[in-house]
């Protein structure tokens, strides 16, 4: 039964069932499930440990990380294909690549680990187009590698720019002064100084 069918059905029942002080809570459980299902109509289940190929994230292997982040169709599976010798769909539709598609590469004996994520769109940091799942799992890398249409670099470099940053990724930034220092009685004093120009 699709979440369409489900909301449809609680609605009926909701319209049959008298309101009195017996039905009250009855009524209540039926508005929470119909909350529920209008929530996973509008973003589908998944982010988390769901079914296999519903999550964005893979497990972390090597000694680096490297995301490749960009708009839908601008190259980067097939960049992770011809780096790494791994298969990631390509088509000629936007939102192919629906997971992150994981990839190996060697260099001066160095596991490095590549990311295909999906596309991201403008508004990905308020959570269009699944875009906070796909930022989160940009945040777990060391290096992001923004790739970016020929035909407009400059417009979507920004716009991709804005929307890492505002999830609360530094880009080409200095990481924050942090200091430690141990305290008397026990225990660790921890300090940072994050500059406003960096």
């Amino acid at each position: 039964m699709s979440i369409l069918q489900k909301i449809s059905e609680i609605e009926a029942e909701m319209a049959r069932t008298q309101k009195n002080k017996a039905t009250a809570h009855h009524l209540g459980l039926l508005k929470a499930r119909l909350a529920k299902l209008r929530r996973e109509l509008i973003t589908p289940k998944g982010g988390g440990g769901g079914g296999p190929g519903e999550g964005f994230d893979v497990a972390k292997t090597g000694d680096a990380r490297i995301g490749f982040v960009g708009f839908p169709s601008v190259g980067k599976s097939t960049l992770l294909s011809n780096l790494a010798g791994v298969y990631s769909e390509v088509a000629a539709y936007e939102f192919t690549t629906l997971t992150t598609v994981p990839g190996v590469i060697r260099y001066k004996g160095a596991k490095i680990q590549l990311l295909d994520l999906p596309g991201i769109i403008e508004g990905a940091k308020d959570g269009k187009g699944r875009g906070r799942q796909v930022i989160a799992v940009a945040r777990t890398c060391n290096l992001i590698l923004i790739v970016l249409d020929v035909l407009k670099p400059l417009a979507h470099k920004k716009i991709i720019e804005n929307e890492v940053e505002g999830f609360g990724i530094r880009l080409n930034k200095q990481p924050p002064n942090i200091g430690f220092r141990k305290k008397d009685k026990g225990g660790i004093n921890l300090t940072s100084t994050v500059s406003e120009k960096n």
